[in-house]
């Protein structure tokens, strides 16, 4: 175990045997100031989580560091403006595109085949200790949170598993996931983009709520010619299947669409705070 002191978060790093992923995951953790003597040094000892605390699980937890969260959140916890957050950054293993994706549906490539796995560790392991760790019987909430690849893994497991989640947000997300190559003369996007048919498919949750976040530069691609990049594209489309779902548009969803913004730890750092205020802002 490695501790890392700063003047309002506290980041432990841990490493967790997963049966069902076959390899050791590193998850940073950053606990927040609301958790008292949260880590005692050289013990495994902690201060049980207080009630209000939300888990908020992170898919590429190895960019948080360049990112700048526990710099974020220090300064949105010294101006009292955020309620306790318990992150857990997980970090991405060597196979991270068979990991994150849709667990019942793999895309054309085969990419995807592990995600089913994947979302057990997070439901049958990774949560199940930090419980055990943290003396939490309960969280406030929990939500799942993800860039680009690690958007829709996040968003497959939070659709799929409502029952144990309230919120998702999804930074670039991956939401061209399709079953079909886009070539494919049989290729039709209502029916072939993944995402987008398990929301049409699936049963509503009222509670979930979903930001996303886009940039203008995200990419270059657009298959439709119709002048906006996919990424705004199929992020528009998800956010219109959630609205046909039952969805409020303007108090279950909240889309933050970025002047300039690239597919890149810099944009999502500046998208960052817009979120965390979103969902646990004071």
């Amino acid at each position: 175990m490695q501790v890392e002191n700063k003047r309002v978060v506290v980041r432990e790093r841990i490493e967790l045997e997963s049966a069902f992923l076959k390899r050791a995951v590193t998850i940073d953790l950053y606990i927040p100031p609301a958790l008292p003597a949260a880590v005692q040094a050289h013990t495994h000892v902690h201060a049980p989580v207080p009630a209000e605390t939300t888990l908020l699980l992170i898919n590429d937890g190895q960019e948080l560091g360049r990112l700048g969260l526990a710099e974020i959140l220090e300064d949105l916890y010294g101006r009292g403006m955020l309620s306790p957050l318990l992150c857990a950054g997980i970090h991405a293993g060597p196979d991270r595109k068979m990991e994150y994706g849709t667990a019942a549906i793999p895309d054309y490539q085969g990419w995807g085949a592990d995600a089913g796995a994947y979302t057990r560790f997070i439901l049958e392991e990774l949560i199940p200790e930090i419980r055990v760790r943290y003396r939490a019987p309960a969280f406030r909430e929990k939500a799942f949170a993800g860039f680009s690849l690690g958007a829709l893994s996040a968003l497959d497991i939070v659709w799929g598993h409502s029952q144990e989640f309230s919120k998702a947000g999804l930074f670039s997300g991956s939401f061209w996931w399709r079953t079909k190559d886009k070539t494919d003369p049989s290729y039709h996007e209502m029916t072939d983009r993944i995402m987008q048919r398990q929301v049409r498919e699936g049963q509503y949750a009222p509670w979930l709520q979903f930001f996303f976040e886009c940039g203008t530069e995200d990419e270059m691609e657009d298959r439709n010619g119709n002048g906006i990049i996919d990424s705004i594209d199929d992020t528009q489309d998800l956010i219109q299947e959630l609205v046909m779902k039952g969805y409020d548009r303007e108090k279950d969803i909240r889309y933050l669409q970025i002047d300039g913004g690239r597919h890149e730890v810099g944009t999502w750092a500046r998208a960052m705070p817009e979120f965390l205020l979103w969902g646990w802002g004071k």
